[in-house]
């Protein structure tokens, strides 16, 4: 693909025009840092085009501060009050549940994801935003929470326009099947490798 040109130009009786602006269900998995960078840095340039922003995160503590959060709250007051960009809706899925599992039950957990799949999916349907990011929902679709057919079949057949992006390692199979872009982040180096913890700014 260089310089954005597509090696291919499928023979669908489609415009450029078409093409270029259908909607997206985009993956980002693999074991590297990463993923979730790159969703918010999409959902950046969604922002400055003006498209509502919804993010919504699961697997990660309620109590967990990261710095995209408080950057992209500080661009929905922005909007509120300028009216530059579009506007931001940001969710943490189920309070208090992390890595460590804290704070309930396995199945308060899955209940909790389960609900907060419930919530995007009636946005869906309602096309209440133009960019959804599900930040670490392949967790929960891993562990069996979320039905995956459910989800691919809400995000094939969602009306109007509007982009998906979903990121966390182990992205199921029918998840990556069904998206139109996809990317599995490979490490090479890392400064762990070499005992070094996350550090501020980096990390979070």
């Amino acid at each position: 693909m260089p310089q954005g040109q597509p090696s291919v130009v499928p023979a669908d009786g489609k415009t450029t025009r078409q093409r270029r602006n259908r909607p997206l269900v985009v993956v980002h998995t693999g074991e590297m840092k990463g993923k979730s960078t790159a969703a918010f840095g999409l959902a950046l340039r969604g922002w400055n085009q003006g498209w509502d922003i919804g993010v919504f995160q699961f697997v990660k503590s309620a109590k967990w501060k990261v710095g995209e959060e408080a950057a992209f709250r500080a661009l929905g007051r922005l909007h509120e009050s300028t009216g530059e960009g579009g506007p931001v809706e940001w969710h943490k899925m189920g309070e208090g549940w992390s890595w460590s599992r804290k704070k309930g039950t396995e199945e308060d957990h899955a209940g909790a994801a389960r609900e907060g799949w419930r919530e995007i999916a009636s946005r869906i349907a309602e096309q209440r935003h133009d960019l959804y990011v599900l930040d670490e929902f392949t967790y929960p679709l891993h562990w069996g929470w979320i039905d995956v057919d459910e989800v691919v079949a809400v995000l094939r057949d969602r009306p109007g326009h509007q982009h998906v992006v979903v990121t966390g390692r182990n992205a199921p199979r029918a998840l990556v099947d069904a998206a139109d872009l996809v990317v599995s982040m490979t490490k090479v180096k890392h400064p762990m490798d070499v005992g070094q913890k996350g550090q501020r700014g980096i990390e979070w």
